[in-house]
């Protein structure tokens, strides 16, 4: 398994898989800013276009009664 590092719970996060089962880390980000590498090296330990994905936000919080 590969570990993303902060890209793993980022929103802007795609997974790509090839026909030969190799995944790799896309960055949405790259698509309209050309200050993110659409593939970046692994694991990404910081990122200023870092946003936390809503349903990985949420189980941060906790369960709410």
């Amino acid at each position: 398994m590969v570990e993303f590092g902060i890209c793993g719970a980022c929103a802007h996060q795609r997974l790509i898989r090839n026909g030969r089962g190799s995944t790799f880390s896309m960055c949405g980000r790259s698509r309209t800013d050309d200050r993110f590498p659409r593939y970046p090296r692994m694991p990404v330990g910081s990122c200023p276009g870092f946003e936390r994905r809503a349903e990985d936000a949420q189980a941060a919080e906790g369960p709410r009664d």
